[in-house]
């Protein structure tokens, strides 16, 4: 079962300050998931903490262009909502903080959950015009050309995951069922 609740939606939600369906928000959330679920299998992680990171990563942004401490920001809100919106043991909760505060200029070394997470977001950047490529990704598993194919494509379409939009209770016209 996903730790990704309506709950823990709200909860983000309630703090966003973007728009909610523009380049950060919900559709860039679902395709960071759906790539991570691609992943994991793949490479081993945390698929708990691999879901959590495709909300919370870029929830704390101020605006959609430069916004170095957003993904610090990120981490202290998973910390402020973690035991009331999630749950995850220490372990876990040590990778979502690293992956979320480290994932805008994080290297391409480090534990394999945490890896895992900045490869799901780098593989939907084409959203903003920048093309994935194998030799900044993290995991072997992510650099499949394939794969990279798959994500960009509905990177560039800037798609809304059905599946994920039927998860967590958003319409075709992108309203918030809650």
């Amino acid at each position: 079962m996903s730790p990704i609740t309506t709950e823990l939606l709200l909860a983000v939600f309630e703090q966003y300050r973007l728009p909610p369906f523009g380049l950060h928000g919900v559709p860039h959330w679902a395709r960071v998931l759906e790539n991570g679920r691609r992943l994991v299998p793949l490479t081993g992680a945390r698929l708990d903490v691999v879901e959590l990171f495709a909300v919370l990563h870029d929830a704390c942004r101020r605006n959609e262009h430069c916004d170095p401490r957003h993904g610090a920001r990120g981490a202290e809100l998973a910390a402020r909502l973690r035991g009331s919106a999630f749950a995850l043991d220490d372990a876990g909760f040590g990778l979502l903080t690293q992956a979320c505060a480290g994932h805008t200029d994080g290297t391409r070394e480090g534990d394999v959950t945490v890896l895992t997470c900045w490869d799901a977001d780098r593989l939907d950047l084409a959203r903003a015009g920048i093309r994935p490529h194998a030799g900044k990704l993290c995991t072997e598993a992510a650099c499949d050309p394939e794969l990279i194919a798959w994500a960009t494509t509905r990177s560039e379409r800037l798609e809304m995951p059905r599946r994920v939009a039927a998860e967590w209770g958003i319409d075709a016209r992108f309203s918030l069922a809650w």
